[in-house]
């Protein structure tokens, strides 16, 4: 297992940026993809970005342009850097972490989530 934290949300006006963590710890030598997802109010969760442990990276059209995923292995770290936000960004940001093993496959992670609020 691991145990995903996330740090760095808040809130900022539009066009402003943010920059998030989230920290993996524990069976941390079978990670494999790492991502971003994020639930709107009143909306259902949805994948924002992901970077697998090769560094390919995969964005949700909405915020393409705008946001960019890395990831820092030694550190067991993903990071999502937020440009141009924007009031429609407004959700609480969940970090998922993907393991992978030979037998059982892959099992997914998520984090507590954090509050991102964009204001016009």
């Amino acid at each position: 297992q691991v145990q995903p934290v996330e740090s760095g949300g808040g809130s900022v006006q539009a066009g402003g940026s943010l920059r998030l963590s989230c920290a993996a710890s524990g069976s941390t030598s079978r990670i494999n993809a790492m991502g971003w997802y994020r639930q709107p109010p009143g909306k259902q969760r949805e994948l924002v970005a992901t970077i697998s442990d090769g560094g390919s990276t995969n964005y949700a059209d909405s915020v393409k342009g705008r946001f960019t995923i890395s990831r820092d292995n030694a550190k067991n770290t993903v990071y999502l850097q937020m440009n141009s936000l924007k009031p429609e960004d407004t959700a609480v940001y969940y970090c998922n972490v993907q393991l992978h093993y030979l037998l059982t496959g892959s099992h997914y992670y998520w984090g507590q989530g954090t509050q991102v609020t964009v204001s016009a």
